[in-house]
């Protein structure tokens, strides 16, 4: 589905169907570098179990147009838009690292419009080493390499998918190497200058899902305490033998957590 949110033309995957106002809706966001389609199982899934998905492509990013936003809060304030376009009056937020802090800003400044909250592969703050930043300001490639090899738990590094003939580093890697120049570094940058995390989610009113992967070298799990301490009775998930890409390396773990979420 394309739609034109401020002046922009912007791609959502909805599993080719309408928006229909009587189901549920859940919303899901990617994480720097990405697109639409690394939530793609998770939206066929929960389309097929009676809900409108809408899996977005951030500004610059995939199928959308536009510049990149340069920071959490204008993409949550972009999201409630898409949100609008929609005419979706309150949906579930689902997001990875750093679509879990746009999901995150959302739920904390727009209580009436979000009714649940996933956290992919998250922390708060998110800060980024000055490696990646550095290398994704010079559009060199190492930083699609060092984002891709730490992504991943040391297992996965040598494959593993359950689904025969796919290759999750290759994917990645060629998810980074399509981005385009620039679109990576202001995505890191947002994450590492977003401050507000916990204050944030100190006013979320919503259930809250922590799913996190046991062996995540981006955002470990060590480094969640505060945001757990922040939030009100979170659902706290640790995937054991998974890293920070939660959706390719522990699909049905995933879909599992977050149907107890939903």
């Amino acid at each position: 589905m394309k739609l034109t949110v401020n002046g922009a033309s912007v791609y959502c995957y909805t599993n080719s169907r309408d928006i229909a106002p009587e189901r549920p809706t859940v919303v899901f966001i990617h994480g720097s570098g990405m697109d639409h389609t690394v939530w793609t199982l998770a939206s066929r899934h929960f389309a097929r179990h009676g809900n409108n998905v809408v899996s977005v492509d951030l500004p610059g990013h995939g199928r959308s147009t536009g510049p990149a936003l340069t920071s959490v809060e204008s993409m949550a304030d972009w999201l409630i838009d898409v949100i609008d376009s929609l005419d979706v009056k309150e949906a579930a937020l689902v997001g990875h690292s750093l679509g879990s802090l746009v999901a995150l800003d959302c739920a904390s400044r727009f209580p009436n419009r979000v009714r649940a909250l996933g956290m992919v592969g998250t922390t708060a703050p998110m800060p980024v080493s000055d490696a990646i930043l550095d290398a994704s300001k010079a559009n060199e490639h190492g930083a699609f390499d060092m984002l891709t090899q730490w992504g991943f738990s040391k297992r996965h590094q040598f494959g593993g998918n359950r689904n025969s003939g796919i290759w999750m580093i290759g994917n990645t890697l060629r998810l980074y190497e399509r981005s385009r120049p620039g679109v990576l570094y202001h995505d890191m940058a947002a994450c590492n200058a977003y401050k507000e995390g916990l204050e944030n989610a100190a006013k979320v009113s919503c259930p809250v899902l922590l799913l996190l992967g046991g062996e995540d070298r981006l955002t470990p799990v060590r480094g969640t305490r505060g945001l757990v301490e922040a939030f009100n009775n979170p659902q706290i998930e640790i995937l054991q033998g998974s890293g920070h890409t939660i959706m390719m390396e522990a699909p049905n773990a995933m879909l599992d957590a977050l149907h107890r979420l939903l």
